[in-house]
């Protein structure tokens, strides 16, 4: 029996956490061989992740540039990506969520007339410029895609609206929950010096992350003042910020929160210490899309730091609230949840929508029922 050749492509951080369980459980599969492709859109922060998971990939097209600009990323990798499919051409590539790495594979995919896996797919804000660009990454990947895992009924929808065959779609849940699975650890000891240097016995920890484009300027400003507010509010609080590399992410948050008492800022961290940050915390305050899904695994109220989500799931589970970006709502959200008992387990309590940490496991067999290597079709999560 000829093997299916599948090719998953990351380039991120957040995409290599994600795709990690999911090329493990390809590599484990006696009927796939599993060609691991990077762009390296992010290095040093996507290297973290491969070092973590083991994975050492059999292409790796490095095109990061200092200060990139979209268009660098695109052309860049498009052109590189061309290259690697037509030396290997494999059956499938796998691509995930809303990079621009991910858009740009299923174009030189669709280029090669190569099949494409969107893993993750489905999300919406409906708002093009709203997360920028990723937004517009993930329609334009489902419009070029072949088989869809979405994390929920919910994302299937969005795709079945969108004219999106029913057959072609799977309700995988999230490989992000089968990740933490294997990086969540009882009495983890932290990696990084920074965050190891920080004493944290008896305060109440609050996470931190603020980096997309639509943040920068005035909302980050917003952001920080407000986290500089509750940090003044709440002697037994102990924020922890995580800051980007992004010159202009860090420019405001060192100017605005730089050497004040309780708040931490700290260079990003790989994603066991993230995880385990996030076990140890009681409230996450992020922009980031998949922290939305980590925390309430956790069982950690989410604040989106954001007017709008593509995981509304969260929202309507209760495990997430969206914040905005305006000082005084952040403010007034944290504050209700560090007094309010109440309000508080409300969040913590609530089930996470997102996964039961077996969706890269349904996506291999769907995979080998597409090909006709297994007649099981997976069942839903």
């Amino acid at each position: 029996m000829k093997r299916l050749k599948v090719m998953p492509i990351f380039g991120t951080r957040p995409d290599a956490v994600k795709m990690a369980p999911l090329v493990k459980e390809l590599q484990n599969c006696s009927y796939i061989d599993t060609v691991v492709c990077t762009t390296a859109q992010h290095r040093q922060m996507l290297d973290q992740v491969l070092d973590v998971f083991s994975i050492t990939p059999e292409h790796d097209l490095d095109i990061m540039l200092d200060r990139q600009t979209l268009e660098q990323i695109t052309s860049r990798a498009l052109d590189r990506l061309s290259n690697v499919f037509g030396s290997e051409k494999p059956d499938i590539v796998l691509v995930h969520g809303d990079t621009s790495t991910c858009f740009v594979a299923s174009l030189a995919a669709f280029y090669k007339k190569i099949a494409v896996g969107h893993v993750e797919a489905g999300l919406r804000t409906f708002d093009k410029f709203s997360p920028y660009p990723e937004e517009m990454n993930r329609k334009l990947t489902g419009a070029l895609a072949d088989l869809h895992f979405a994390p929920t009924a919910a994302n299937r929808t969005n795709l079945l609206n969108e004219g999106i065959k029913p057959d072609n779609i799977y309700v995988t849940g999230n490989t992000v929950i089968d990740a933490m699975h294997t990086t969540v650890k009882k009495d983890y000891i932290f990696q990084n010096e920074a965050l190891k240097s920080i004493d944290i016995k008896g305060k109440r920890i609050i996470t931190v992350t603020a980096h997309r484009r639509e943040n920068l300027g005035e909302p980050l400003e917003q952001i920080c003042m407000a986290i500089n507010d509750i940090a003044e509010s709440y002697d037994d609080v102990s924020i922890i910020y995580a800051v980007h590399l992004n010159p202009a992410v860090r420019e405001t948050a060192f100017r605005i929160l730089g050497n004040r008492p309780r708040v931490h800022l700290i260079d990003p961290l790989d994603v066991q210490d993230m995880h385990n940050l996030m076990n140890i915390s009681c409230i996450v305050m992020t922009d980031s899309g998949g922290l939305q899904e980590e925390a309430p695994a956790l069982g950690k109220p989410v604040l989106v730091l954001r007017r709008e989500t593509e995981r509304p799931e969260a929202v309507t589970a209760g495990t997430v609230k969206l914040a905005g970006v305006e000082r005084g709502n952040i403010r007034h959200l944290t504050s209700q949840l560090l007094d309010d008992p109440t309000e508080y387990n409300k969040m913590a309590k609530a089930v996470n929508p997102y996964g039961d940490g077996k969706a890269s496991e349904r996506i291999v067999k769907a995979l080998l029922y597409e090909y006709g290597i297994s007649k099981e079709k997976p069942a839903e999560f």
